[in-house]
């Protein structure tokens, strides 16, 4: 997912290790996903989609 958010946005996503299996994306320190809500890892386009909707705020 790292790769495909800097090909299509020229951003470099960094990795905060934690523990337990929890994944979450935060843009401009806003919790975008977490896959404590869902129970499961995103697709690239709905963290794009994340992305797009961040940018436009």
């Amino acid at each position: 997912m790292q790769e495909a958010i800097k090909k299509k946005y020229g951003i470099t996503a960094g990795l905060v290790e934690g523990m337990g299996g929890i994944f979450e994306v935060s843009i401009d320190g806003k919790l975008a996903y977490s896959n404590q809500t869902t129970y499961r890892f995103p697709t690239d386009e709905e963290i794009f989609e994340k992305i797009d909707a961040a940018r436009k705020t």
